[in-house]
């Protein structure tokens, strides 16, 4: 799997896990355990995880929107 597609999957589970932390009720261990792992495989692609952020910034659109080909043209703008 192509880094961009890998980090962009993690970053929105990392977020879903996020979420559920901050409602009612919290988080079980094994989600906790998920971000844990998540967090180290974004830790591997940091150029990607990076990249998306940025995209996600600059197009001022959150990461849920948007779609690996956003993040591809916003990395390479000049190509037709």
């Amino acid at each position: 799997m192509e880094p961009v597609t890998e980090a962009l999957r993690l970053l929105r589970r990392k977020s879903e896990l996020e979420a559920a932390m901050r409602e009612h009720g919290g988080i079980r261990i094994t989600e906790e355990r998920e971000l844990y792992q998540i967090r180290a495989r974004l830790s591997r692609v940091p150029h990607a995880a990076t990249a998306i952020l940025e995209a996600a910034r600059s197009l001022d659109r959150p990461i849920d929107d948007l779609t690996v080909a956003e993040v591809e043209r916003w990395l390479t703008p000049n190509r037709g």
